[in-house]
């Protein structure tokens, strides 16, 4: 069984942590490598390089990974209480 403290907080570090390797990848690479372009359309009111963006994006990307674990848990669980018997 999952803890879903524990797996959701886990996968909202790491989707936070996520958007920060792809800002870097973008602040390292040619024009033409972005993904500014799929983290506008993916993140709502996102604007690439500032900060109000970027902390927005931070935000948004660790709630994604938060509504993931929350979603993902409950249904684990259950499966694994049906199955694993």
């Amino acid at each position: 069984m999952l803890k879903i403290k524990i797996v959701t907080w886990s996968l909202g570090t790491f989707t936070a942590v996520s958007f920060i390797v792809c800002i870097i990848y973008g602040l390292v690479t040619p024009d033409s490598l972005h993904m500014h372009t799929f983290l506008e359309s993916v993140l709502p009111a996102f604007k690439w390089l500032t900060w109000w963006g970027f902390l927005l994006g931070l935000l948004e990307s660790f709630l994604y990974g938060v509504y993931a674990g929350l979603v993902y848990v409950p249904i684990y669980n259950f499966f694994y209480k049906r199955w694993n018997k």
